[in-house]
């Protein structure tokens, strides 16, 4: 991983490459290989995950499905698991990196879907999936991969809507901020394939899936929508979202109409905890928020700091949640003027961004900005905000590092930090003064991660 920030501005720390470190020993601990390699075994012909054993004798065919932005890692780590019992596979995820999908030809295919607006391709993801998994049967074991990024990357819009009608309607639950779970449950009532759909399709095969959570609480139904689990959520409780943000007017009719037909029993729920389908499915959440903050703190204990994890379920407008970090920063340096060994606290979670200009940024990077002005002048502190996925927003950066001087040395080449902040203009901001931070795509995704330093 690249920091591309000017060390010299770290001098009050006598070895600012261990922030490097510890960020790296939080996504490697959470990277989606190792994590699918340490939870899947082959022992005697049979696969073991978890407590459960499954004989590879009992089935006639072993599939492979994969939907989220680290399926394809997740399958290279069942690949090397299982290797030539795996007799086919389809991997659908955003970005293709092409060593894997070598790695898994001939017999596990690599498509992409779009997002965080699904597309075209999550379309053509949907039709080759259900394609793919057509000539399924009762005698075949069925392993999913799912992560991330799902909810959009595979899309397959319930009778009647159109592919349009769902991109409006997620760009306008996106600018309102509404979270992840809210944009879910409208999701899951509006497509074929989420809330338990798939497992649906799939029936009567039996099903493993191994999820990378990536949701606040690591609930199955909301990571990437759910697609071979049930649901909690109801056609009123989506219909209730649209009207919360006011968006009866911005969504079109025929949507309206199906959520209120839903609501009427005149269209079906999604699939229930009760539903004799779900007797054929097994779910184990091999990585999360957690894992990642863990490690985070015991590499801070190692490079020499007081280390703690003070929240893994950080989420609301991005704003708040900077200027809440920046003013814990605050408390903590007036408490301790006098360290005996530097401090780093730990959060992770997701917030959200209401857009309100038209500038380029993340969720991460407005967190880091809103931060950077609520710690402006203070000494011997940093704080970096990450996406574990590499991909904050519709940028190139994963997010941002931020010390007390960050706010000073952009005014000084003219820039204006708050109406940075109001046009959404966070990538921008930090792009002129080189704190942005690139990793490239991660192989990973389980939310966002905020580290704290006091020197």
């Amino acid at each position: 991983m690249k920091i591309n920030y000017d060390e010299k501005a770290l001098d009050f720390i006598n070895e600012p490459h261990k922030i490097n470190r510890i960020l790296l020993s939080a996504l490697k601990e959470v990277d989606s290989l190792r994590i699918v390699q340490k939870a899947v075994s082959l022992i005697n012909g049979k696969i073991e995950v978890g407590q459960k054993k499954y004989n590879i004798s009992d089935y006639r065919k072993i599939y492979l499905i994969g939907i989220g932005k680290a399926s394809q890692s997740m399958a290279m780590g069942i690949k090397k698991t299982l290797n030539e019992y795996i007799n086919s596979g389809l991997i659908v995820t955003k970005r293709i990196n092409r060593d894997i999908s070598n790695f898994l030809l001939p017999n596990i295919k690599t498509i992409i879907g779009d997002h965080p607006i699904p597309g075209k391709n999550s379309l053509h993801a949907a039709d080759e999936l259900m394609q793919f998994i057509s000539n399924i049967n009762k005698d075949d074991l069925v392993i999913c991969l799912i992560s991330g990024g799902g909810s959009a990357l595979v899309t397959k819009p319930a009778m009647g809507i159109s592919l349009d009608e769902i991109q409006e309607l997620t760009i306008q639950l996106l600018k309102c901020g509404a979270s992840i779970d809210e944009i879910n449950t409208i999701r899951k009532h509006l497509d074929m394939l989420k809330g338990g759909g798939l497992a649906k399709l799939l029936y009567p095969a039996q099903v493993i899936t191994l999820v990378l959570s990536d949701v606040i609480g690591d609930s199955l139904s909301m990571i990437a929508s759910g697609p071979t689990t049930s649901d909690l959520t109801t056609f009123a409780d989506a219909f209730d979202i649209i009207n919360k943000y006011h968006l009866e007017n911005k969504v079109s009719k025929k949507i309206l109409d199906f959520l209120h037909q839903g609501i009427q029993g005149l269209v079906p729920e999604t699939i229930k905890i009760n539903d004799f389908i779900l007797q054929r499915v097994h779910h184990e959440i091999l990585g999360n928020n957690q894992i990642a903050t863990q490690a985070g703190k015991l590499k801070a204990e190692k490079e020499g700091f007081t280390s703690e994890v003070i929240n893994n379920q950080l989420q609301g407008d991005a704003r708040e949640v900077g200027k809440k970090l920046g003013s814990l920063i605050r408390e903590v340096r007036k408490k301790y003027s006098q360290l005996e060994k530097p401090i780093c606290l730990i959060a992770g979670g997701e917030s959200t961004v209401i857009v309100q200009g038209n500038g380029l940024g993340g969720r991460n990077q407005e967190v880091a900005l809103a931060c950077a002005m609520e710690i402006e002048g203070l000494k011997n502190v940093c704080m970096v905000a990450l996406a574990t996925d590499g991909e904050d927003g519709p940028t190139d950066a994963a997010g941002a590092i931020i010390t007390g001087e960050t706010i000073m040395a952009a005014r000084l080449i003219g820039l204006n930090p708050e109406e940075s902040l109001a046009n959404n203009d966070s990538y921008h901001f930090f792009e002129r003064i080189d704190c942005l931070i690139k990793t490239g795509s991660t192989g990973t995704n389980v939310n966002d991660l905020n580290f704290l330093f006091i020197f």
